[in-house]
């Protein structure tokens, strides 16, 4: 990387990123810069990731090193990149989803405030659980304005974009018995004290994902039928 492009990028990349945190209109240069964007989420989730357990104190190794949170990145774009796909969205590839995502973690900075030095256990557990409520809603205002702005869904196709991909984590994590661990990891529950009110939320979304989730699945396998069949239509008339 010449240290030209280099600063071509910086000065580009703060104002793209806070326009973007901020759902204003910007457009990040990925034709020149789509390796450095990629480059700055993997290292943003690298550094969320350390700040979330730099404070605790029996973190296992992994979890010091910030890995989980890059894991993280990747594993969510390939859920979204896969189930969104059947849906026909435009300019739609992994590493534009990967970007996306990655793009997003700034956001999970806030974990890295060390509440449980300021306050007591329950109430330090309650500050992380709203955090991680208010990130969740942020990165899912940011995937709606992804999908409508840049994948270019339809308004009948965004709801089920946004809903069936979510229920399925859910769906899954719940089925593994997976969601409180989650939401320990996420939310940055430790030892002890009440978190009975993070995991009634979780148990509630669980349980509406699960009644919910074979409508969706209904909903979005009729799409995704539809749109197949419409490619099947326009090949078709391509080879007469």
């Amino acid at each position: 990387m010449s240290q030209r492009k280099l600063s071509e990028f910086l000065e580009e990349l703060v104002p793209t990123v806070m326009g973007f945190l901020t759902f204003k209109s910007v457009k990040p240069d990925l034709e020149n810069f789509g390796n450095h964007y990629l480059g700055f989420g993997i290292l943003s989730a690298w550094i969320a990731g350390v700040g979330r357990y730099w404070d605790h104190p029996n973190a296992d190794l992994w979890q010091y090193l910030g890995l989980g949170s890059v894991a993280y990145i990747f594993i969510l774009a390939l859920i979204l990149w896969l189930l969104i796909l059947p849906l026909r969205p435009q300019n739609w590839s992994f590493k534009s989803v990967l970007i996306f995502v990655g793009m997003t973690s700034p956001l999970a900075f806030v974990y890295a405030i060390p509440v449980e030095k300021f306050m007591d256990l329950v109430s330090a557990q309650f500050i992380n659980l709203l955090f991680l409520l208010i990130v969740a809603v942020w990165r899912i205002s940011l995937l709606f304005r992804f999908l409508s702005r840049s994948a270019l869904l339809q308004e009948e196709t965004l709801g089920i974009a946004l809903l069936f991909p979510m229920a399925i984590i859910v769906v899954v994590l719940s089925s593994l018995n997976l969601e409180h661990a989650i939401l320990d990891l996420m939310a940055g529950m430790r030892g002890g004290g009440s978190g009975t009110l993070a995991y009634l939320v979780v148990s509630f979304l669980s349980l509406i994902s699960v009644v919910a989730s074979p409508v969706l699945t209904i909903w979005y396998l009729f799409i995704a039928g539809t749109n197949l069949k419409d490619i099947y239509d326009e090949r078709r008339l391509k080879n007469r």
